[in-house]
């Protein structure tokens, strides 16, 4: 990185989403200097993901306009601001849509990732140190998204919400890490933790669960059962250790009934991905009572309740929640990415498609088609 940008604006390219729904406009922006305990990051690679698509959309939120969305990439550090000391020019960075300030009881917490300071935050299109954007176009502020903001050629990123990893993980793979891979990774080996030769259920075949899928394989269960309404992914998710498929709609019986046929009695781990409440409540009473567990990780509509009978509980069936996997971004992501490095974890699978930052668009035409997996977005091309 050129010394000769810190401390100074820096004009590039970012996408920018003027309006909702409304196709993304390649436009020169100023990017100020990080302030205290901020970073400004040369974003390398950066990728698509739902929530990027549905807060574009913005039809079931708080529409905040012009914004700079994208909150899965890699890249390298340009310059740090006031306080920081952790990192420094030319380290490799992923930012996180959420953060780790290392102060607050959750971050203190071996068992919490909800850090107090820095947990997401959908509405916010400000740095928190003085709540003003560090995007300009003429004077005029754009917003940020869920502090990130990597569809553009630099961003700037809270300290708490960069994990620092090993130089030599390729940028263009360890991107899609950042997000909902190890979201649906995590929810797996962290919270689930099947046991070796157990059977696990993945609901829902997206990214997420895909990966959620692929700690099932991790952990050695000897039976991965997805269950999705669109068949057509079944071949993609025997890539993922899937070694059976069910379609709900191919029953007249709930599905959770039909599962627990199939496995005597229920499965030992459920992993739910959809965020639809009545697959939430089909993978809780999927588990076999006594030891089974169930981990909600999609998120529901805001005004969805969860049923079921407390008996379900009572007989021994635990259910869980989680957010991004239990990962804290700083302490636990860079393990992550040694993961892939060591072979454990196999990325490349998950990337289906690549643009150049020109034609970003067609990454949105990609997911809004059900298309792929993850799409990368090259920022030099």
């Amino acid at each position: 990185m050129s010394s000769t940008t810190t401390g100074q604006v820096i004009r590039c390219k970012a996408a920018v989403a003027w309006e909702a729904g409304k196709p993304l406009v390649i436009e020169e922006v100023e990017v100020a200097p990080p302030q205290k305990m901020e970073v400004r990051i040369k974003i390398l690679f950066t990728s698509l993901c739902h929530t990027d698509v549905y807060f574009w959309e913005a039809k079931g939120q708080n529409p905040v306009f012009p914004r700079i969305l994208g909150h899965e990439a890699g890249g390298v550090v340009e310059s740090v601001g006031e306080g920081v000391t952790d990192l420094q020019p030319g380290d490799h960075v992923l930012p996180v849509f959420t953060g780790e300030c290392k102060e607050c009881a959750h971050c203190k917490s071996e068992e919490s990732n909800m850090c107090d300071l820095l947990r997401i935050n959908t509405d916010r299109g400000v740095m928190l140190h003085d709540q003003k954007s560090r995007f300009s176009i003429n004077g005029k502020p754009i917003f940020h998204f869920v502090g990130t903001s990597t569809f553009s050629e630099y961003t700037v990123v809270h300290v708490g919400c960069l994990a620092k990893i090993n130089p030599l993980a390729p940028l263009d793979k360890v991107c899609v890490l950042s997000c909902g891979i190890s979201t649906g990774l995590g929810a797996t080996l962290n919270v689930a933790k099947p046991k070796k030769g157990s059977s696990v259920a993945v609901f829902g075949r997206g990214a997420v669960g895909l990966a959620a899928a692929e700690g099932a394989r991790i952990s050695g269960a000897s039976r991965i059962v997805g269950v999705d309404l669109n068949a057509n992914r079944f071949e993609l998710a025997k890539k993922f250790g899937v070694t059976e498929f069910v379609n709900p709609k191919d029953y007249k019986k709930p599905v959770q009934e039909v599962i627990a046929e199939m496995t005597n009695g229920g499965v030992d781990r459920s992993v739910e991905c959809t965020g639809h409440v009545d697959a939430m409540i089909s993978a809780f009473e999927c588990v076999h009572d006594g030891w089974g567990v169930a981990v909600l990780v999609g998120v529901p509509h805001k005004d969805a309740v969860f049923k079921t009978n407390p008996m379900n509980l009572l007989n021994e069936r635990t259910l869980k929640g989680t957010f991004f996997g239990n990962y804290k971004p700083r302490s636990d992501i860079p393990s992550v990415v040694e993961k892939y490095m060591n072979k454990e974890l196999e990325v490349e699978k998950f990337i289906t498609h690549e643009v150049p930052f020109s034609e970003i668009n067609k990454a949105f035409d990609l997911m809004l088609k059900g298309e792929g997996i993850r799409c990368i977005i090259r920022m030099d091309a």
